[in-house]
């Protein structure tokens, strides 16, 4: 124990109740508010009932072993009453989750910042407070569990438990979440809701009317409402919860800001401390007597007499997981580890060889497809997916089975239209561990998608999104459907790669470098037109890995560098013929990944912008973010505004992205 654990009070009384262990959770919750001056000590403190219910007598998890796979899962969708989840956390006795920490309550260096963060703390599962987002990642690791034990038979089996909140429902993403988990009947996830009636302005009926419980029950999961402080009622839901073949959605009434005598049940105490008079008229309420921060020993024993309960149980685990056949075993474990197949690298290499050798002419969403035919054969952990446009993403390798309510053997997800619940189930898979997902919507559509990347890329997540019909080449669609500034938005979120490979090799090459990266998400933007293939030879280095490359050297001294990027570096390369036919010399930089260019030495990227050139950049999108490279001399090719309906070529012909204008820019550029 800690130096303040052992300060700690004795007590007299001979057993300690349900609601001393609860109030041990609103003690902390208002203290650690009180001290940060900032927080929201209303949440934990109306869903600390629940919490002590669920943690103390369903949750699966050992604090000494954090990381147990076969651990239950707990997510706090209700991410703002942080202070709930730290506070069991050091109840429980995991070990990086001291007093001292929630002393430190949403202070800098501390691990108990105001939202959970993923990575930071021992027994937080995802980074939570984007209301929606905590539920609809929940969706995702309960997908995984299925998946997993259906793969690995015996040593896969546990639950997902959610707190959510009245904002979380409101949400629509929790629409799309809710609907896709009654859909697949994952019976595993089950949902406690603090039900307390109250948001920030006040009321719910403010602002909501519908029935929450009709909604769940409509989209095929159990439903019911208890009485949240009740703690005989939420052990029997729960319970009952476990034994169905649905998810359950178990509404507990409660309210906020439960034991405070004047915020009780009101707004006020959702995002503000209580204050020192308030606090101590709650403490008089709830009989709770100790110093601020300090919990009486006997009830911190309880607690982590809670905390050892599934002691044995993982360690039972691990004798299982021992006793499984050997290869199955390794299998297994690499899979967890995150680590690729020992075959992969040479998988990829033979296959570009074949391209290179071939030289196809096919769209980059075509040659994702074969890509994945190549990757999905030698890496069994990859689960596809596509919000109703497989056709059109071409997601699904040949032979990938799909994923049912009543089979998931398979490694196909159809997600429907759902592309904000299918990211955020993603993330869920990724962190669930074992699975690397991938699926793929139009790259116009990552606009829905974009709270669920965000997070992607916050959490280190190995998330590969395949956002296709990538640009004004989509054509008769329209400019509803033609992503112009999209390209720029993402590139402007921190650790995500956006690859936009220009031929078959390139594409191959960015599905390597997604499948490497195991802390970074990915974004593959691929073309609907078909594309030549430009990497004519092979080489084993993947030149993608560099974000951009020489693809093309001048024949005669380089006066000129035309920058590209995926179908675009076909049109420069035209150019390049162009001017070299004038006399030009004229070089191509292929640019498949901005964020992998930024990383190399400067060296590198001054020798491959080709110092003391005319820059151009070719991009069918907007010039925002190029001018870093082409400078106050250089010139932009690419769209001024948004698209149009018509044939591809057309489009391109209208809007002077063409090889032809490329070359009149750059001789302008040199004043010729």
């Amino acid at each position: 124990m800690t130096t303040s654990d052992q300060s700690a009070a004795p007590r007299a009384q001979a057993s300690v109740s349900h609601r001393d262990m609860a109030n041990a959770i609103r003690a902390l919750a208002m203290d650690a508010v009180q001290q940060a001056n900032s927080g929201h000590p209303g949440m934990p403190m109306g869903a600390a009932d629940m919490a002590t219910v669920l943690f103390t007598k369903f949750l699966k998890i050992d604090p000494k072993k954090p990381h147990w796979p076969d651990r239950d899962r707990f997510v706090l969708s209700a991410g703002h009453g942080s202070m709930l989840l730290y506070a069991v956390n050091y109840l429980l006795g995991y070990e990086d989750m001291t007093i001292e920490q929630i002393r430190n309550f949403r202070q800098l260096g501390a691990i108990t910042a105001g939202h959970p963060e993923y990575g930071h703390v021992q027994g937080v599962e995802t980074t939570t407070g984007p209301l929606g987002q905590g539920i609809s990642t929940a969706v995702g690791m309960a997908m995984a569990e299925r998946l997993a034990a259906a793969r690995f038979d015996g040593v896969v089996d546990h639950f997902t438990y959610v707190i959510a909140s009245d904002g979380d429902l409101m949400e629509g993403i929790s629409h799309e979440a809710i609907s896709l988990a009654g859909h697949l009947r994952l019976s595993k996830l089950i949902v406690l809701y603090d039900d307390n009636g109250i948001t920030i302005d006040g009321s719910l009926d403010l602002s909501e009317s519908g029935d929450a419980l009709k909604r769940f029950e409509a989209a095929g999961w159990n439903a019911t409402r208890i009485d949240g402080h009740d703690a005989d009622a939420i052990e029997a839901a729960i319970a009952k919860a476990r034994k169905s073949d649905k998810p359950t959605l178990i509404a507990c009434r409660t309210v906020i800001g439960y034991g405070s005598p004047n915020k009780h049940g009101k707004s006020s105490s959702h995002g503000s401390p209580l204050g020192p008079d308030e606090i101590a008229l709650t403490r008089q309420t709830l009989g709770w007597d100790a110093a601020p921060f300090v919990i009486p020993a006997d009830i911190l024993s309880a607690w982590r007499a809670a905390g050892t309960a599934h002691a044995k149980t993982s360690a039972e685990w691990e004798a299982r997981v021992a006793k499984l056949d050997a290869v199955v075993r390794a299998e297994f474990e690499r899979q967890l580890s995150g680590k690729l197949p020992s075959d992969f690298a040479r998988a990829i290499s033979d296959y570009k060889k074949k391209l290179t050798e071939e030289k196809p002419n096919w769209a980059t969403r075509k040659s994702s497809e074969e890509a994945l035919n190549v990757i999905n054969a030698v890496v069994p952990e990859t689960i596809g997916g596509s919000a109703d446009l497989t056709g059109s993403n071409n997601t699904r390798s040949k032979g990938q089975k799909a994923v049912t309510a009543t089979d998931f053997s398979g490694s196909f997800i159809h997600y429907g239209i759902r592309e904000h619940g299918m990211a955020a189930a993603m993330n869920g898979i990724a962190l669930h561990k074992g699975f690397i997902p991938y699926s793929g919507t139009f790259l116009v559509f990552t606009d829905y998608c974009r709270p669920a990347i965000r997070l992607s890329a916050l959490m280190e997540q190995r998330v590969i999104y395949v956002m296709t019909h990538d640009s004004i080449g989509l054509g008769e669609d329209g400019p509803t459907h033609q992503p112009v500034e999209h390209l720029a938005s993402l590139r402007a979120m921190p650790n995500l790669y956006v690859f936009r490979p220009a031929d078959a090799v390139e594409t191959l090459e960015c599905w390597q470098l997604a499948l490497e990266a195991e802390k970074t998400p990915s974004i593959l933007a691929l073309s609907r037109q078909n594309l030549p293939t430009v990497r004519n030879t092979y080489t084993e280095e993947n030149l993608c890995a560099k974000g951009g490359y020489e693809l093309s050297p001048a024949t005669a001294p380089a006066k000129v560098t035309l920058i590209a990027t995926g179908s675009e570096v076909e049109i420069a390369l035209a150019a390049q013929k162009l001017l070299e036919a004038e006399g030009i010399g004229a070089r191509v930089v292929s640019m498949p990944c901005v964020e992998l260019f930024e990383a190399q030495s400067r060296d590198y990227k001054k020798k491959t912008l080709g110092e003391g050139t005319v820059k151009v950049a070719i991009e069918a999108a907007i010039q925002y973010g190029w001018d870093r490279y082409i400078g106050e001399n250089g010139a932009f090719i690419g769209m001024p505004g948004f698209g149009a309906s018509a044939p591809a070529k057309d489009l391109y012909k209208h809007f002077n992205i063409t090889p032809e204008a490329a070359a009149a820019a750059a001789k302008a550029c040199l004043g010729a």
